[in-house]
């Protein structure tokens, strides 16, 4: 009896076809050979097949490897060393989380009422359960918590204070508005890809009329209004963020003890596991999530978990002192700024440094020798000093946002935009784009729902 040998697929074409067949057997089947002959077949035989080109030497990492990098890694994204060999060129874990955490911005913006004619007004369209879900980012893993309102200090002048009796609109007093959330993550698996429990606190832009007012209130303040005075070393901040800061009404606790209840709540409840507070927020947002951080610190002393603040197109904030009282706290602050934006290079109509001429600041050099003499000896209140770390990016270098207006460039879309962009201070820009409203990574960051062109025109 005659037995028949099965020869594989390629041998048992035609011999004018074997050889044409046989190399295209060898590259359709390479990863089921690497896949079969990895169980079965010993090492010396691997070895004939990595030598014959067969088998690949050299595997790319599987997704489990690159969680478990970004896990040992995670204290340095969030700044602990200063995001040392991080920025320049951007990393790109660093890139995804300062992405996804505009997202979160992004959401406040999505979720605020800037319609004056509307019930809601000044106040947030989504109830909370919900609000991720409405603006796009359900599935981060993240839960809100805790809604946050912000209050200008200032009021109106009344009829009977001697100002002639005018009709004022509601929308132009309105003191109390919603400008953020708290969100936890609780998503299993975003925790352990992200090393620890992460909080985001995600702050919006200037929205209301008074707080357009605060911002105008440019002039440094003590830090810590009970002590009295000022003496030589008192950290001093911008006179309108405080008030907004630590102002309340009679049906609203301020934004400062509103944060201070809510942290302290998510310490005592998590404190014993791996926990960081990242503070993330635009323009105004931006401020306040450096005065909020300041100020965790502050109350919950010795105890407090990692803190980090990403900050998109923000103001300064305060003076050298501030910012020496700040760095010793250990928060971690990364300042992204667009070199032409204008926002960025104010309140304060010169910086701290450049009175003695070691600043960049473009506005140093229209002040007078014998004005910046004048501001060194009598110490004045509009010395500011930028704090953290920064990461510079320029719309003008990006041919799409040639000839932007200074409005567009200090839109927080820009912002991602050009995050997204950059590789490093050598080469700004990548050679292919792509646009930070669209998905970006599964994994990392969902789409945002896009906004109307009337919301964008209204930020700060």
């Amino acid at each position: 009896m005659s037995s028949s040998i099965h020869l594989p697929y390629p041998y048992s074409l035609c011999p004018s076809k074997k050889l044409l067949s046989v190399a295209c057997w060898r590259v359709s089947n390479r990863r089921k050979l690497s896949k079969n002959y990895s169980g079965r077949c010993g090492n010396s035989r691997r070895w004939r097949l990595k030598r014959k080109g067969w088998l690949s030497s050299k595997e790319p990492p599987s997704a489990a490897s690159k969680q478990a990098e970004f896990r040992k890694k995670w204290m340095d994204y969030q700044g602990v060393n200063g995001w040392e060999g991080l920025l320049d060129p951007l990393d790109d874990n660093l890139r995804r989380e300062i992405l996804r955490y505009g997202d979160f911005v992004e959401a406040a913006y999505c979720s605020f009422d800037f319609d004056s004619s509307s019930p809601t007004y000044a106040m947030c369209k989504y109830p909370r359960s919900s609000l991720l879900r409405h603006t796009g980012i359900c599935g981060s893993g993240y839960r809100v918590t805790k809604n946050l309102y912000a209050t200008c200090g200032l009021e109106l002048p009344s009829c009977g204070d001697g100002w002639p009796a005018m009709k004022v609109p509601g929308w132009v007093s309105t003191r109390s508005s919603w400008i953020g959330f708290v969100a936890i993550c609780e998503d299993g698996k975003e925790i352990s890809r992200l090393g620890r429990r992460d909080v985001v606190i995600a702050l919006r832009g200037t929205g209301t009329c008074l707080e357009w007012i605060e911002n105008m209130r440019v002039n440094l303040t003590c830090m810590h209004r009970g002590r009295g005075g000022h003496a030589d070393g008192e950290p001093m901040v911008q006179n309108g963020f405080l008030s907004l800061f630590t102002s309340k009404s009679a049906t609203r606790l301020s934004l400062r003890d509103t944060v201070r209840e809510e942290v302290g709540r998510i310490m005592r409840m998590h404190g014993g596991k791996p926990l960081s507070f990242t503070l993330t927020g635009h323009s105004l947002g931006a401020a306040l999530a450096t005065l909020t951080a300041y100020d965790i610190h502050v109350a919950f002393e010795g105890t407090t978990p990692t803190v980090t603040v990403v900050s998109f197109g923000g103001p300064r904030v305060g003076n050298r002192s501030f910012r020496h009282r700040l760095e010793e706290t250990g928060t971690n602050v990364l300042r992204i700024v667009n070199t032409d934006d204008p926002v960025t290079k104010v309140p304060g109509f010169i910086t701290d440094g450049s009175l003695s001429g070691h600043c960049d600041d473009s506005a140093a050099g229209l002040v007078p020798r014998w004005l910046r003499q004048r501001l060194m000896q009598d110490s004045s209140e509009w010395l500011y000093a930028d704090v953290g770390r920064e990461l510079k990016l320029s719309s003008r270098e990006c041919p799409h946002m040639y000839g932007l207006s200074m409005a567009t460039s200090h839109d927080l879309k820009t912002y991602l935009k050009l995050v997204s962009c950059l590789v490093s201070s050598k080469c700004p820009l990548r050679a292919t784009t792509q646009r930070a409203t669209e998905p970006r990574d599964p994994a990392f960051a969902p789409s945002l729902v896009k906004q109307s062109v009337t919301v964008q025109t209204q930020r700060a």
